[in-house]
């Protein structure tokens, strides 16, 4: 389980295909505190460490993974986005992300107001790909406040220091960018149409 609130980001090394996976080097300033088995979400996909090697580590993206993220996009120099699983007993700062990427949605526009951004997103339209103003989605392994929702599109507003912190600073319009939907609303949506099925 993670928050959203990325630790650092961290550089591709090496992005290594070995049959329908990829192997993925990453260089980070926690590398070294990091042990084998443990969870890190690298662009809001939860991997787990196979093994470190000073001021880097490796996680295997599977193919499922690939398929869903764009993970198999990342190239060497890429920034990627990070945070260790949280621990029972911090403070949640952000929202509850499992760190399972519901879908990518594509950048549409990006527009910079008063010193800070705003990102229009676009993303297939179905019951469980939901948002709602004010409400709560993770782009990017980033736990952020949607502005402006539709069944197929939603906006949020990135400040500076989200933009100097994460990799939102290397992101283009026309990119593709992983999505989690909020957990409590992908519950609520699944148990109302239980009900439809079964009043």
């Amino acid at each position: 389980m993670f928050t959203g609130i990325i630790e650092c980001t961290g550089t591709v090394v090496a992005a290594e295909k070995s049959g329908g996976n990829v192997m993925l080097t990453i260089r980070a300033p926690f590398s070294n505190e990091l042990k084998i088995d443990q969870s890190v979400s690298h662009n809001g996909a939860c991997l787990t460490v196979i093994s470190t090697d000073g001021d880097t580590y490796r996680v295997l993206a599977v193919d499922e993974t690939l398929k869903r993220t764009n993970l198999g996009e990342l190239q060497p120099g890429n920034l990627v986005n990070l945070e260790r699983s949280v621990r029972l007993g911090d403070r949640l700062d952000g929202h509850l992300v499992q760190g399972h990427v519901d879908t990518l949605a594509v950048v549409e526009k990006i527009s910079e107001i008063q010193g800070s951004w705003i990102f229009l997103f676009k993303h297939e339209s179905s019951s469980g790909n939901i948002t709602v103003p004010k409400g709560s989605v993770c782009i990017n392994g980033v736990s952020l406040t949607v502005v402006d929702s539709t069944p197929d599109s939603f906006s949020v507003t990135i400040i500076p220091y989200t933009m100097q912190h994460t990799s939102f600073s290397d992101i283009k319009e026309g990119d593709r960018v992983n999505v989690e939907f909020d957990i409590i609303g992908k519950y609520i949506v699944k148990a109302l149409a239980l009900q439809t099925v079964n009043p």
